[in-house]
């Protein structure tokens, strides 16, 4: 992925990749049923990223993980051995929020719609959104899960890992990426020991905050791994919605809309 450079020294890097989490533990298979697997082809490679369910018909990522084609996997815990769980999709329609920008990362968010919808069952589920503008105070400990890289030298595993991260002061990632004002669209989030952290490969995927997604994993430092940066859900909930009801309406037999 592009290296994005900001008006400061510091380089920011787009998760992506190839994928996993930092000083995590391996998550109990399907315990978190909402996880989505994307693999993404562009023009010259082929990356993954998270996501998570929000009804049988959409998943939530992050913007930067488009690509010509994406594939989604549902209900999965290790990527590299079939599962009876899994639900595979070819992505055919997907909407990024039109104020995203590549250059700073800022609005980074993406519904894709899913088409036949999910059949939901044990290993896939939703998981519950927050409302409008809902924060969750500095120092919250929160949950994220991914199947990406597991240490800054490219270790991976193909089962799904999760690691307990604490939501940070904006004080701690403008300070860090050298910025004079943190978006309100977005969440510092980090290990305050420096052990633990998401990385390549786990863009996209949820932050859960007392059983929401509040966050998506969106990018971090180039030469560190922490903070990182995650997309705020609560204050794009009105686009999101709003994309929702588009979805449901190409569905209806007298749309004209379609994929």
């Amino acid at each position: 992925m592009l290296l994005l450079l900001l008006t400061s020294a510091f380089l920011l890097v787009p998760w992506a990749g190839a994928g996993e989490i930092i000083g995590g533990r391996e998550a109990k298979p399907h315990s978190r049923p909402y996880m989505a697997y994307l693999e993404i082809g562009s023009e010259s490679a082929i990356f993954q990223c998270g996501g998570f369910l929000l009804r049988p018909d959409a998943v939530l990522s992050a913007a930067h993980c488009r690509g010509l084609n994406i594939t989604v996997t549902l209900g999965a815990h290790n990527i590299n051995k079939r599962e009876p769980s899994w639900q595979k999709f070819q992505v055919g329609h997907w909407v990024i929020h039109p104020s995203y920008s590549e250059a700073t990362l800022e609005n980074d968010i993406m519904l894709l719609k899913l088409k036949p919808r999910a059949k939901l069952t044990k290993a896939v589920s939703s998981i519950q959104l927050p409302s409008h503008n809902e924060r969750v105070k500095p120092g919250t400990l929160c949950k994220v899960a991914g199947w990406g890289w597991t240490s800054t030298t490219q270790e991976k595993t193909s089962v799904l890992m999760e690691v307990d991260l604490k939501v940070q002061r904006e004080k701690v990632c403008e300070e860090s990426f050298k910025r004079k004002h943190l978006q309100p669209s977005v969440i510092c989030v980090g290990d305050e020991d420096g052990k633990k952290s998401t990385f390549r490969g786990d863009s996209g995927g949820p932050l859960v905050c007392n059983g929401k997604a509040h966050g998506i994993v969106s990018y971090g430092g180039k030469d560190r791994i922490l903070p990182n940066v995650f997309t705020r859900v609560s204050h794009f909930e009105p686009w999101i919605r709003k994309e929702l009801r588009k979805f449901a309406l190409q569905d209806l037999p007298d749309s004209s809309s379609s994929d």
